[in-house]
């Protein structure tokens, strides 16, 4: 297969970071020749946020490999739904809901998550409250395996989140996990969502493939892009196959 009709990498962020998030495993995609879009996720609502990455999976026009990162696993789980472009998944140390469940309701099913204790909550203008996390927090709970220098960084940088999005439940009667093939990575030291819900969760959707970082933080994609960049190829390999 040429690189033309190579399938396109589109990778969705979670709460808490940006875009730039996958910048080290954007590099290593391209080093394979694999082209990758970054969605600029909205962080507002569940069915929104869908509405949006929906978008810009028809504007690639192109066979793709949807990839989320923790809400992501949401939004990529309904966005994905129907659509014939996306060929296969990769959940990054994400949600993977089935009809009804929320991103609140996932991270609890399990112990473990300190998330909650480092969450600073405020009203916004359209309703409600949304979250981020103490910038005094953020390194020990998002992102323990990265340096302080860089980790300051991505706490000023950070995109918060409604309560709506974390509360929202699954709108979809089929996640596309049950209709697409399905890979798994995250870190075994992950601070909001535990190791043991991802674990039952990869195990729910069949997973083709799972790797667990031991140690690892719930930032994988820029601790261990390594990793998260070798899930997606694989995924990618298996769409061209």
């Amino acid at each position: 297969m040429s690189t033309s009709e190579k399938p396109v990498v589109v990778l969705v962020h979670g709460a808490f970071a940006e875009s730039a998030s996958w910048n080290r495993v954007i590099q290593r995609l391209h080093g394979r020749g694999l082209r990758a879009v970054a969605a600029a996720n909205p962080l507002r609502d569940l069915a929104g946020d869908a509405v949006y990455v929906r978008d810009v999976i028809r504007a690639v026009d192109r066979p793709v490999v949807l990839v989320g990162h923790s809400y992501a696993g949401m939004v990529i789980s309904q966005a994905a739904a129907g659509e014939p472009a996306v060929r296969s998944l990769v959940y990054v140390g994400a949600f993977t809901p089935d009809p009804g469940e929320s991103a609140l309701q996932l991270s609890g099913k399990f112990e473990g998550s300190t998330l909650g204790e480092a969450l600073v909550a405020y009203p916004v203008g359209s309703g409600g409250n949304e979250f981020r996390i103490d910038e005094e927090k953020y390194h020990h709970q998002f992102c323990a395996d990265l340096d302080a220098d860089e980790a300051a960084l991505m706490a000023a940088t950070q995109r918060p989140v409604t309560e709506k999005a974390l509360t929202d439940g699954l709108e979809t009667d089929e996640p596309a996990w049950r209709t697409r093939p399905s890979w798994f990575v995250f870190g075994g030291s992950d601070r909001n969502i535990p190791a043991e819900a991802i674990r039952f969760m990869a195990d729910r959707a069949s997973s083709r493939g799972t790797r667990e970082i031991p140690g690892a933080s719930h930032a994988v994609a820029a601790s261990q892009p390594d990793a998260v960049a070798a899930t997606i190829i694989e995924a990618a390999d298996h769409e061209q196959g």
